[in-house]
């Protein structure tokens, strides 16, 4: 990929191309116009080498991942979301494929990672009236009573939203018990698209994303970190997904506890969106890239490996991406449902190391709020035997 000052030396480099560049180098802030430029205009080559500059100014060669697993409690839902290939409607509950797990369920499937070295349980799922604040209070202090180092970073404004809502409760309160029961941190999931014309006809009786924003900025004032995404690649134009990332790059101005931004690819198979084409790896790598350029004030931007792939993740480290998400587990059904690439996402700490190496990025591993706990760049396994089912590039020095 060609580098940030061999493009500015370009004779033909375009007038706003030039321009968008030298803000970039700068480190001067893009509108919305030129947002949206880079967008309708912004070639790969481009829009990349201006996104890993961004990236290599930030975090060097630093490509992070953590070791978490997932539970999703249930995916019954109260919500008919047209692009869910994983929830089922209440009245679905004898369906096959639906399933709803006690407490003490969930609690063993925390009990399985006792002799791990785990340092996140992230928790997700679909929205159920008996999955109420007293539920998820109890499930908290639970967790953290059995591992009490274990970060546990759980549940979205969605299932917020609903839960304080049925408890009639604020959502400052309801924040403040969640945190007073174990909850560390929130992940970035419901955002999809903020803007109404795209979430009344894909989301339309779930939290509006004036809700969803307000409980990220509440719990950030409470001194917590949180997570962001946006789901693209379905009926948004370009300018929806400048406008998502506008609002959550105005949230982070007024407060900063938005950790990282997680751009989800819309999946097409076994939901009411089936007839929509996904986007093509190209576009993928076009966004992630975006997204790095135009959200100045976030740290971090993630590709979450098992929707894109191996292959893809790798790719993405150099077009802004610094982070890859962590091991995860196959007991995650929300995007494999979906069609994700990966169908049982589960890697060894090697096998995600080896990922990064092999693309000449620096592995670190960090716990949820992005502090080092170890360096893999120099590290030697026993058995260097990794998976290499994926993208087969020559080693080069991290």
């Amino acid at each position: 990929m060609p580098s940030l000052e061999n493009i500015l030396r370009h004779e033909n480099l375009p007038k706003e191309h030039r321009r968008i560049a030298e803000k970039v180098l700068h480190q001067e802030r893009l509108t919305l116009e030129e947002g949206l430029y880079l967008y309708e205009h912004g070639e790969l080559a481009f829009v990349g080498a201006l996104a890993n500059y961004i990236r290599e100014c930030k975090h060097g060669n630093n490509t992070y991942f953590n070791r978490n697993f997932h539970i999703e409690p249930t995916n019954l839902c109260v919500y008919d979301c047209k692009f869910c290939s994983y929830s089922r409607l209440i009245k679905q509950r004898n369906d096959p494929d639906a399933w709803a797990y006690s407490l003490e369920e969930i609690l063993d499937i925390v009990r399985r990672y006792d002799n791990q070295p785990v340092t996140e349980v992230h928790i997700v799922g679909g929205v159920l009236p008996q999955y109420d604040l007293a539920f998820y209070e109890e499930l908290f202090r639970r967790i953290k009573a059995h591992r009490p180092e274990l970060h546990i970073k759980a549940l979205t404004p969605v299932e917020y939203h609903y839960i304080f809502k049925k408890a009639k409760i604020s959502y400052e309160e309801g924040l403040r018990r969640m945190k007073e029961a174990g909850l560390d941190s929130l992940p970035g999931g419901g955002a999809e698209i903020f803007h109404p014309e795209i979430r009344e006809q894909i989301a339309a009786d779930k939290c509006t994303a004036e809700q969803w924003l307000q409980i990220h900025e509440i719990w950030h004032r409470m001194g917590g970190r949180s997570n962001a995404t946006m789901l693209y690649g379905h009926i948004e134009k370009f300018w929806h997904r400048i406008d998502h990332m506008e609002r959550l790059r105005q949230l982070q101005d007024r407060t900063g506890g938005f950790q990282t931004f997680i751009p989800l690819k819309f999946r097409n198979q076994n939901n009411q969106m089936s007839h929509i084409p996904e986007s093509s790896a190209v576009e993928d790598l076009r966004n992630y890239a975006i997204a790095r350029i135009y959200l100045d004030n976030f740290d971090h931007i993630k590709a979450y490996w098992p929707m894109i792939g191996r292959t893809l993740a790798q790719m993405s480290l150099a077009f802004g991406v610094d982070d890859i998400d962590g091991t995860i587990d196959d007991t995650t059904k929300i995007y494999s449902m979906a069609g994700a690439e990966e169908q049982h996402p589960a890697l060894t700490t090697q096998q995600l190391v080896d990922l990064i190496r092999r693309v000449g990025r620096r592995p670190i591993e960090r716990d949820t709020l992005y502090r080092v706990i170890r360096d893999y760049s120099d590290v030697v396994f026993e058995e260097d035997t990794a998976w290499r089912g994926y993208l087969e590039l020559p080693v080069v020095n991290a």
